[in-house]
């Protein structure tokens, strides 16, 4: 699949945010309980970096306020300003947005469905819960080798989100356990197309693992986090994984 094909397809600067959207993420962040920091990447000759930044505002703004201060905020970081954090965040394309110190990384504009997983995201790490089950839990604290979870999305994707927010929560869980090199990047495909184009994706959400595309489709918990597992262990060759939950591009 060429990548003229993936720009001509879809648009994500098209994406607003329109009323009904910023009510129900009022009403969704009802529910947060401690402070969460959104980092924004951004440089010069960049498409859709104002985009990620207008994301990142009505996040913030539609969040409560405790204490006299927002439940979210954003910092705002350059290319060419602020080279040491893009290093310590692993940001290596702009627009991105980071949370937990870039264990959870949106390469690429965070809009249309993938906005709702990205909510949830925030606030989870908000409540300091993941929601995972505790199996999954301890099997996340005894991996000791480095993973890099890819989830190749697009905005209009409705099954995306789930994955998205599951690997998501593996990395959380991992940073919370001191275990800072666990990363889930949620790649937007239209944005980077080379990324889609590596794994040969056709259908969204496809998951990779540590360079291995290992599903495409939403997997269930225990079987992502054994996949994880088998792929840093080595413990077997593994193929790629069609499931249902999958849309095509």
């Amino acid at each position: 699949m060429g990548s003229k094909r993936w720009v001509a397809v879809f648009d994500p600067v098209k994406m607003e945010i329109d009323k009904e959207t910023r009510d129900a993420i009022k009403e969704a962040f009802e529910d947060l309980v401690k402070p969460v920091e959104i980092n924004v990447f951004i440089g010069p000759n960049c498409r859709y970096c104002d985009e990620t930044v207008k994301i990142a505002k009505v996040l913030e703004e539609e969040a409560p306020v405790k204490n006299g201060k927002k439940l979210v905020t954003m910092k705002i970081y350059e290319k060419d300003k602020h080279v040491d954090v893009f290093k310590k965040h692993g940001v290596e394309r702009i627009p991105s947005l980071t949370l937990v110190e870039g264990r959870i990384k949106y390469t690429g504009t965070p809009s249309g469905e993938e906005l709702r997983g990205l909510v949830e995201t925030i606030i989870r790490i908000s409540q300091e819960d993941s929601g995972l089950d505790e199996t999954t839990v301890e099997k996340i604290k005894l991996i000791e080798k480095p993973v890099h979870v890819e989830i190749i999305v697009t905005p209009q994707c409705p099954y995306c989100p789930y994955a998205a927010l599951l690997s998501n929560m593996f990395a959380y869980e991992a940073w919370r356990n001191g275990k800072t090199d666990f990363v889930s990047e949620i790649v937007e495909a239209y944005e980077n197309p080379d990324i889609a184009d590596k794994y040969g994706v056709t259908s969204v959400p496809a998951i990779a693992i540590n360079g291995v595309l290992a599903f495409v489709g939403v997997p269930y918990e225990e079987d992502f986090i054994e996949r994880i597992i088998d792929v840093v262990e080595r413990r077997r060759t593994i193929k790629t994984e069609f499931l249902e939950g999958a849309t095509g591009i």
